[in-house]
């Protein structure tokens, strides 16, 4: 039977990072929204938060795990499995074949005007239509994902995703997704999913 995180963890999911991660994972989407917002910074400002990020980043190093030992992307039990490049996707529903949930971008994501960048939501999209694909099922990589922006993608809202898993033709999953800000649609996008030759 497979497992249903197509990333199996060695150990127990909420191990991985101890128990405070999600926190610092908050904390560093709350200082990267920060950065993304910092309109009139002065020098010193600038020079004593980069400093403070420094040794934040020469606290951390002695901690590092191997390639295989990452935890960023494992903690299926928090938002974004707790990887701070991928946008927080509060998990609602999850089955063989669909997936349900919200989301918000922040400031992190804006490209101006209140808009999210365009290439957030195709990274929304992959991560979740590349979960779904693998649940439950040996592991398939993306071939494509194609994402198609029918309005403004808002920043600052919580928006919903849907996901299903539209068909199967041997190796090729068919996945597709729809993201809403209520009754509008935002953007959805079809992608497909290939199961490596053995």
């Amino acid at each position: 039977m497979f497992q249903p995180d197509p990333w199996p963890n060695d150990v127990p999911v909420p191990e991985r990072g101890g128990p405070h991660f999600a926190a610092l994972v908050d904390a560093i989407r709350t200082v990267q929204d920060a950065v993304s917002g910092a309109a009139r910074l002065p020098d010193h400002i600038a020079t004593e938060a980069t400093a403070a990020l420094a040794g934040v980043r020469d606290l951390l190093t002695p901690f590092q795990g191997g390639p295989l030992e990452g935890v960023a992307g494992t903690r299926l039990d928090l938002p974004g499995r707790g990887h701070p490049f991928l946008l927080p996707f509060v998990v609602e529903a999850w089955s063989d074949d669909r997936a349900a949930g919200r989301v918000t971008f922040t400031r992190l994501h804006d490209s101006g005007a209140g808009a999210s960048h365009g290439g957030a939501p195709p990274l929304l999209f992959v991560e979740v239509l590349g979960r779904l694909s693998n649940t439950n099922r040996p592991v398939a990589r993306t071939a494509y994902v194609t994402t198609n922006f029918r309005q403004v993608t808002p920043i600052g809202r919580e928006l919903r995703l849907d996901a299903s898993v539209d068909r199967i033709e041997g190796r090729k999953r068919y996945v597709s997704g729809r993201l809403r800000d209520g009754d509008v649609l935002i953007a959805d996008a079809e992608a497909l999913f290939v199961v490596p030759r053995s």
